[in-house]
C-alpha cells in the first residue's frame, strides 16, 4: 500500500515542480490506492480522518480564494486527501505532524525565494508530500 502511494507521490511532486499543477487523476489515485486499504484496516479512524480532511480542505480552500497567488486548487485537493490518509494512518498526531512539516518546508522555501529575489510562486505539493512522508515515518 505504501509503495504505490510513494510512486504516485513522487509523480505528483515531479509534475508540480515542472508545471505548478497537481493532476486530479493522480490525486484521486493516491486517495484510492491508500485510503481504501487504510479504511479497512482502521475502521475506527474513519470519522476523525474525514473530519481532518474537511477541516484541511475548507481551510485551504479559503486560502486559495484569497486575492493574490496563494494556494492552488490542486493544493487544496491534495491537502484534503493527505489529511484523510494521515488521519487513517495515525490519527490527529499524524495529521498535525504532516502539516506542521509541510508548512515549515513551505515557509522556508518562500523565505528563500523572497530573500534571493526569485519570485514568490512555488509548488506547494512537494512540501505537502514531504510532510506526509515525515508523519508516516514518525508514526
Amino acid at each position: 500500500m505504501l509503495l504505490p502511494a510513494a510512486a504516485i507521490g513522487v509523480r505528483l511532486a515531479l509534475t508540480d515542480l515542472r508545471t505548478l499543477r497537481l493532476p486530479d487523476p493522480l490525486v484521486v489515485a493516491l486517495a484510492l490506492v491508500t485510503g481504501l486499504p487504510l479504511a479497512v484496516l482502521a475502521p475506527g479512524r474513519i470519522l476523525p480522518a474525514l473530519a481532518s480532511a474537511v477541516l484541511v480542505g475548507l481551510t485551504y480552500l479559503v486560502l486559495a480564494l484569497l486575492p493574490g497567488r496563494g494556494l492552488g486548487l490542486g493544493d487544496v485537493k491534495l491537502g484534503a486527501v493527505l489529511a484523510l490518509l494521515l488521519g487513517l494512518f495515525g490519527g490527529w498526531p499524524a495529521v498535525l505532524t504532516g502539516f506542521a512539516v509541510a508548512h515549515l518546508v513551505g515557509g522556508l522555501t518562500a523565505a528563500y525565494l523572497m530573500i534571493t529575489g526569485r519570485g514568490r510562486v512555488f509548488p506547494f505539493g512537494p512540501a505537502l508530500l514531504l510532510g506526509a512522508l515525515a508523519a508516516i515515518t514518525a508514526a
